[in-house]
């Protein structure tokens, strides 16, 4: 196994951590902006096969970075169930509501994604056969929390209060919501894999807003039976969670989930993490997103303490969240450079 992130996966400790970013697809390159104007709109952009291939390899052409990340939304699974997706320019997703059990009734049964989702599996055949031979493919979904709080509120809260009510208004509807998410994630990922992903990655951004019992019961229960699942299907397929912004709760996330790696937010500090979830095996993360933006020596000074902080145990670098649209390129450079010579 000569790829370096299945490397990192595997439990190795790495001289150098392999580096990819989440979202280094996006909007901060020219080259994607230019593809994005050609496929007319975002979600037309996720479904053209040849474009979103396109998208995801750029950055891999640019910055040869250890991974390509497919490009597609994490909404796109809810959309397949049968809610209505669309983008507001400059404000983003929009998405019918569910906010009882009727509404979750009259989702399509899991098993009716694949027809919507055709395309991005075809994007991951394509990815397989054009990357370079070093680089590591990961596919992604929303983590099912994170995706409910979207089909509950029908956009992005600042604060996920819609989902919070209805799980305390219904528990068993916002369970069955939640229900029906895991399948079709199990089932979409899974195909994912049959088409060529070598990795996959669940993220659960808005995992930190749950505490205590919602916390175990709707973003670690989910994702260790998306986890279990693949791993029956797929046994040599790692996989990577990403409870942003769990705090302590990152600590035993990986033993109590059986994910292969945790990524970790840029609000955690890199020792604490080595010394509470590192101890459990690979940990992704976790610089801060705005040192793409600032640059200057404060960024080759991070990203060389973040390497440091890990060099004990598998890691893999990245971001603690996704790249802004205002990061410039350069930085992007600046910031391989400097894990690679810490």
């Amino acid at each position: 196994m000569t790829k370096l992130l299945m490397r990192a996966l595997a439990g190795e400790t790495l001289p150098t951590p392999p580096i990819w970013m989440m979202r280094q697809a996006g909007r901060y390159l020219p080259e994607y902006r230019a593809t994005r104007a050609q496929a007319g709109d975002f979600l037309s952009l996720c479904y053209n096969p040849d474009l979103a291939a396109e998208v995801t390899l750029q950055p891999i052409r640019r910055f040869g970075f250890d991974a390509a990340i497919l490009f597609a939304d994490i909404l796109l699974v809810p959309q397949a169930l049968g809610a209505d997706l669309w983008f507001v320019t400059g404000e983003g997703p929009r998405l019918s509501t569910i906010t009882d059990t009727a509404g979750v009734a009259a989702l399509r049964p899991a098993d009716d994604i694949h027809e919507t989702l055709a395309p991005i599996y075809e994007t991951v055949r394509i990815l397989s056969r054009e990357l370079p031979p070093e680089t590591a493919l990961i596919g992604f979904a929303g983590a099912p929390w994170t995706v409910a709080t979207y089909m509950v509120a029908g956009r992005g809260t600042p604060d996920q209060e819609p989902a919070h009510a209805m799980m305390q208004a219904d528990r068993a509807a916002f369970s069955a919501l939640i229900d029906r998410i895991t399948e079709a994630t199990i089932l979409y990922l899974s195909a994912q894999i049959d088409a060529g992903a070598e990795v996959v990655k669940l993220f659960d951004s808005w995992a930190g807003s749950l505490k205590g019992q919602d916390f175990d019961d709707f973003a670690l229960a989910p994702s260790a039976r998306i986890i279990a699942a693949l791993k029956a299907r797929h046994p040599g397929v790692p996989i990577i969670a990403f409870p942003r912004q769990a705090g302590e709760r990152y600590a035993g996330f990986a033993r109590a989930s059986g994910a292969d790696c945790v990524a970790l937010d840029n609000s955690v500090d890199a020792a604490w993490a080595a010394a509470h979830v590192q101890v459990d095996g690979c940990v992704q993360g976790n610089m801060d997103p705005r040192h793409m933006v600032t640059g200057g020596p404060e960024l080759v000074a991070e990203a060389q303490r973040i390497t440091r902080a890990f060099r004990g145990g598998p890691h893999i670098f990245n971001l603690g969240h996704g790249i802004t649209p205002d990061a410039d390129p350069d930085n992007v450079a600046r910031m391989i450079d400097a894990v690679r010579s810490a």
